[in-house]
């Protein structure tokens, strides 16, 4: 799954991908970014 990187500055595929559950309730997507290794996070349900 894509997401966008904030230290890279660029759309990236996400390594280590979890699905998690926000405080609010909403589904999200956490990754690791392959070229930093800086946490990647996007709002929305992941496949």
């Amino acid at each position: 799954m894509n997401g966008y990187c904030v230290k890279c500055r660029a759309s990236r595929e996400m390594q280590n991908t979890e699905s998690i559950t926000m405080k609010n309730g909403r589904p999200a997507t956490q990754g690791v970014c392959p070229t930093c290794g800086t946490k990647m996070f996007r709002i929305g349900k992941g496949s």
